[in-house]
C-alpha cells in the first residue's frame, strides 16, 4: 500500500465510525505499523486546519474521530438541539465528577461522598452512557463497581482520564481558608450586651 492509498484508507475507516478508532486498530486495518498511521493521522489533522476546513481530524478517547471544527459550534447546536436541551442536573454531574475522580466506585461508596441516595442519579448517567458498570466489589454482596466511559471522555474532549484537571485546582488554598473561617468566627467586642434588670 502506498502512503497516499494508506491515507485515503484512512479517512474512509474514520469517515464512517462512530467512535474513536484506536492507532492500533487502524494500523491492523491498513497493515502500516502504528507509529505511522500516528503521524498520517497527525498530518491529516494539519492539513485539514491549513484548508479552514468545517471539521477536524481528533485524537480523544484513546483514537482518532472527525467531529466539527470548534468555532462552528453555534451552527452545529443548532441542528443537532433543534430547540432542545438536554443538560444535566446539579445531581447528575457532581456524581459524575465524584465517578470520574475516584472510580471505581459502589453506589453505596457514591451516597457516602454526597450524602444522598443516587441509584436515580447512576442509573440517568447510564442511560446517558457517561457512566458503566466496570467491575464487582471483592467485598460481601459484590457490589456492582462504576466507572466512566469513553462516551465521558468523547464529551469532555479527553484522551485519557490522565488530562483530567487536577482537584487542587478546585480547592481553596490554606489561606482562603484561614480568611474564610476568622470571617465565620464571632467577633467577642460585637456581642450583644443585655442590659440588667433594674432591682
Amino acid at each position: 500500500m502506498t502512503n497516499n492509498e494508506a491515507r485515503r484508507a484512512i479517512e474512509a475507516i474514520l469517515m464512517v465510525a462512530e467512535e474513536p478508532i484506536e492507532p492500533g486498530v487502524l494500523a491492523q486495518l491498513t497493515e502500516q505499523p502504528k507509529d505511522r498511521v500516528i503521524e498520517i493521522c497527525e498530518q491529516l489533522a494539519e492539513q485539514y486546519e491549513a484548508d479552514e476546513r468545517g471539521f477536524v481530524l481528533v485524537r480523544i478517547a484513546g483514537g482518532f474521530r472527525f467531529q466539527s471544527h470548534p468555532d462552528l459550534a453555534p451552527y452545529v447546536e443548532r441542528f443537532v438541539l433543534d430547540g432542545k436541551s438536554a443538560r444535566l442536573s446539579a445531581a447528575a454531574l457532581e456524581t459524575l465528577a465524584i465517578i470520574a475522580y475516584k472510580q471505581p466506585l459502589s453506589r453505596a461508596q457514591v451516597a457516602s461522598i454526597r450524602g444522598v441516595n443516587v441509584d436515580s442519579v447512576i442509573r440517568t448517567l447510564e442511560v446517558r452512557g457517561y457512566v458503566a458498570e466496570i467491575g464487582r466489589d471483592t467485598g460481601p454482596g459484590q457490589a456492582a463497581l462504576f466507572g466512566t466511559t469513553t462516551m465521558f471522555l468523547e464529551r469532555l474532549g479527553l484522551d485519557s482520564l490522565d488530562q483530567l484537571p487536577a482537584l487542587g485546582e478546585f480547592v481553596p488554598s490554606s489561606d482562603v481558608m484561614e480568611q474564610l473561617e476568622r470571617s465565620l468566627r464571632a467577633d467577642p467586642m460585637d456581642e450583644i450586651t443585655v442590659p440588667e434588670s433594674p432591682e
